[in-house]
Order: structure tokens, then C-alpha cells, then sequence
């Protein structure tokens, strides 16, 4: 196991681990005696925002999504990150897609290396909250030449950009979600009373950036679902506007096939004599398909 950082005068120890390196795990679960309940959650990639106090061993694990800086099939996603606060540790575990965090951390403890354990995961978490922001204003930016394009045509490629958008925004409110659950569930833990005054500040000043995130995701994604609804509605009158015209054009074609069909009929029949007979099936043809053309007309209107 190996410490990546001392800070707080050296009283407090940060320990990265990459998850895809099974003998950090090893050891880490070796030299801090970490339960494998709480390593399974924190090594699970699929585990949903959570928090877990181990009041025996006072260990507290937090678990939250962190959105991906990068796009997967034209869309955002997250990934849940865990952190560790274990006696006077704070332990991370990383992914390919969650390293950055990293970088983060670095920065708070360059700007700040006297903070506690407790400080440094309320001020990652908040920093982790704010990187939702601009993949919001990115979506955002994203709809609006979307909807311009729609507006001169809807094709297939413009409507599929939009599902795109509309599944990574189900992301975005989704995590964000858990993340506001999760932070509020930290004060309904045991270890809550021990933080001091300074710590539940900044512990509320997360809860104010996440509650911010969902809303923005929300708006974001109401927005979006009201605008792919009106697109829907607007290719069903298109394709009703088309089945109209086929069915009236089927009216009329029929008319003239049903005239000159009972003319072709071996009997006798009026006007089958006339020179003109043609031109009187022509005309009786014309009458119906106006007279057609006017009932359809009104019925429509």
C-alpha cells in the first residue's frame, strides 16, 4: 500500500488505488483491516450512490457518480467513484474513466494542505458536483442547434442526435439524483455528530451544489422531452396529412375505373351508339370525381 500524499501536518494520509490493480486492493485491505463488505462496494462498477458508516471499525465509505469527461456512443455517462475515510486515511479508488478526480484532489491539497480528511472528500465531492455543469451548458448548447436544424428538416440523422441527448441527459438526472440523496443521508449518520462546525458547512455547501445539478439536469431534460414530443407530433400530422392525400386519390382514381368499367360491359347499355360516347363517360366521370372532390372538402373542413 502505498501513500500518495500526507497533509493536515502529516496527521492525514491520502491513498489513491486503481481499481484494476487487484494487489492495491490486496494490501489495502491487508494494512487497514477494510471489510470486504465495503471493499465489494467500493470495487462494485455498477453500484448505485450510497453511503456506509462501519460504525466498529469507523470507517465511512461514500460512493458517487462522477460524470465521464469524455462522450460514449455520442452521449455522457458516469461512473460511481468511491472514497474512504478510515481513522486518519482517505482513500480513493480510480478507473480509466475516473482518474481525473485525481487531479482534483491534487489541487485542494496544493491550495489547502491543512484540511482534514473530512474537509478534503466534502471539497471533492463538490468539485466533482461542478463538472456537471458544463457537460449541462454543452447539452444545452447542443439541443438549441438541433432544434434549428428540425426546424429546416427533420431527418432520421438530426431525430437520432436527439435520442443521443436524451440518453446521456437520463444519466445526468439519474446521478445527480442519487448524489443529492446520498450527501443527505450523511447527516442521518452516526459519524455526522463528530464533524465539527466548519465540516457540516462545507458538507451543506455540496448538498447546495448537487440540489443545483439536478435541477439544471431536470430543466435540461423536461426541455428536451417536451421538444422531441412536439417533433413526434409534428411527424404524425405529416404522415396523417400524407395518408389523407393517398386516401382522396384513391377516391378519385376510382371513379373513372368504375364508368369505363360498366361501359365495357357486353350488354346493351345507353349511348353505346353514340359517337360521343366516349366524351359522355369522360364528363360523367369529371361530375363524380367533383362532386367526390366537394363532399371531401367539407368533411375535411
Amino acid at each position: 500500500m502505498e501513500v500518495k500524499q500526507t497533509f493536515n501536518a502529516e496527521k492525514c494520509s491520502w491513498i489513491n488505488i486503481d481499481t484494476t490493480k487487484a494487489h492495491e486492493v490486496e494490501n489495502l485491505k491487508k494494512d487497514l483491516s477494510i471489510s470486504n463488505e465495503m471493499l465489494n462496494y467500493s470495487l462494485d462498477k455498477n453500484e448505485r450512490a450510497r453511503v456506509e458508516y462501519d460504525a466498529e471499525d469507523e470507517a465511512l465509505l461514500v460512493v458517487f457518480n462522477v460524470p465521464h469527461l469524455t462522450k460514449t456512443d455520442n452521449h455522457y455517462e458516469t461512473s460511481p467513484m468511491s472514497f474512504i475515510m478510515k481513522d486518519s486515511y482517505f482513500i480513493t479508488f480510480v478507473n480509466e474513466r475516473t482518474d481525473y478526480v485525481e487531479k482534483i484532489i491534487e489541487d485542494l491539497l496544493k491550495k489547502d494542505s491543512q484540511q482534514t480528511t473530512a474537509s478534503l472528500l466534502f471539497h471533492s465531492l463538490f468539485m466533482i458536483s461542478d463538472n456537471y455543469f458544463p457537460l449541462i451548458d454543452e447539452v444545452n448548447n447542443q439541443r438549441v442547434a438541433l432544434n434549428k436544424k428540425l426546424r429546416q428538416k427533420t431527418t432520421n440523422k438530426n431525430l437520432l442526435e436527439m435520442s443521443d441527448l436524451e440518453i446521456g441527459l437520463v444519466y445526468l438526472v439519474t446521478a445527480t439524483r442519487q448524489n443529492t440523496v446520498l450527501l443527505e443521508q450523511v447527516k442521518a449518520q452516526t459519524i455526522y455528530q463528530a464533524f465539527n462546525a466548519q465540516e457540516k458547512e462545507e458538507l451543506d455547501d455540496v448538498l447546495i451544489e448537487a440540489r443545483q445539478a439536478v435541477e439544471m439536469t431536470r430543466l435540461a431534460s423536461d426541455i428536451l422531452d417536451q421538444l422531441s414530443g412536439t417533433y413526434n407530433n409534428l411527424l404524425n400530422n405529416n404522415l396523417n396529412d400524407t395518408m389523407k392525400i393517398l386516401t382522396i386519390w384513391s377516391l378519385l382514381l376510382t371513379i373513372p375505373t368504375i364508368v369505363s368499367g360498366f361501359f365495357g360491359m357486353n350488354m346493351p347499355l345507353p349511348f353505346e351508339n353514340s359517337e360521343a360516347g366516349w366524351i359522355i363517360s369522360l364528363v360523367i366521370s369529371l361530375a363524380l370525381s367533383a362532386w367526390l372532390i366537394i363532399l371531401l372538402w367539407r368533411r375535411i373542413k
